[in-house]
């Protein structure tokens, strides 16, 4: 049995793999609406969220599977103290495979350790949200045809944006990826990425807090918000949360290649006038999340791919 904990609990050969099974199923998707027949996934959401969730549930409905859990902590036994490990035992009894978001960081891998079932994470506080990551790397690839070579902007809350952190590890695996991290001081990534990862691996990359500067460089810009949920005190969140605003003006800068992404949702860090520009990538993104989700639950659970040995 296994468990998506961290990005870079698969192999690259692995992801590779799943990124190919996803491209499948977006090819075909009804050849695929039968393959999880009778088998139950438990969403365990003790964090509000849409897109995440709502994919999740898709995605195994799309496979002929059904769906159970929860969608805040309030609704759950939680709220009485119930912990994560025994809510797992119990939750383990009654579907085949479990989704969990959690605040905290490290839920979902203490689950996965009392955990009758696969166990993915979902995303926990700000530190990892792998199955976000395996979705921007089918939108890339997709996009650009190749997961090599590129110049990838990531600009806004590299301090919290656990899409952010994620992704990185991921891509530093492949071979010719440069970042360029454009965040106020204030949200710049942390030390622990920059040394044990990037630096740890000679992944080149530089800071700055110029969008503007950056623009005419990358491949894809990933764009975040600045996330109200993650500061501690109102009048910061405040003073940073427009550092960057992408307009169709700023659009005029970049390279008629690049894709912008966004895990979304977003509030005002990309105008509305960015959307019908060929090169916003972030509704397909969405879209993406349920394709990618689909192989992960099929994957985890070992299920047969009726289109193994066919091409995309």
């Amino acid at each position: 049995m296994r468990h998506l904990i961290d990005p870079l609990d698969f192999t690259r050969e692995e992801v590779d793999n799943l990124l190919d099974l996803a491209d499948r199923i977006l090819a075909d998707p009804e050849a695929y609406q039968e393959v999880a027949r009778h088998k139950k996934l438990a969403t365990l959401f003790y964090e509000p969220s849409t897109r995440t969730r709502l994919s999740f549930e898709a995605a195994m409905l799309n496979l002929g599977g059904s769906v159970l859990g929860f969608s805040s902590a309030n609704s759950s036994s939680a709220s009485k103290g119930e912990s994560v490990a025994d809510t797992i035992r119990v939750v383990s009894h009654y579907a085949d495979i479990a989704a969990m978001r959690h605040p905290k960081e490290g839920a979902p891998l203490r689950a996965s350790r009392y955990s009758g079932i696969p166990v993915i994470n979902a995303g926990d506080g700000g530190h990892q949200h792998p199955t976000q990551t395996l979705t921007d790397l089918l939108t890339i690839r997709r996009r650009t045809g190749r997961l090599e070579n590129l110049t990838i902007g990531l600009c806004g809350d590299l301090k919290f944006g656990r899409t952010v952190h994620s992704l990185i590890k991921s891509l530093t695996r492949y071979s010719g990826i440069r970042f360029i991290l454009i965040s106020p001081e204030e949200l710049r990534l942390p030390d622990y990425i920059v040394n044990d990862v990037l630096k740890a691996h000679n992944v080149p990359f530089e800071e700055t807090r110029s969008l503007e500067d950056a623009l005419p460089q990358l491949d894809i810009l990933y764009m975040t918000r600045v996330q109200r949920e993650r500061f501690f005190n109102e009048e910061d969140y405040v003073r940073l949360k427009n550092s960057y605003i992408l307009t169709a003006r700023k659009m005029e800068l970049a390279p008629a290649h690049m894709a912008v992404l966004h895990p979304l949702p977003r509030v005002n860090e990309i105008e509305l006038s960015v959307d019908d520009d060929p090169r916003a990538a972030y509704f397909e993104q969405a879209k993406n999340g349920v394709y990618v989700r689909m192989a992960l639950i099929m994957t985890l659970l070992g299920l047969p791919d009726p289109k193994a040995n066919q091409e995309v």
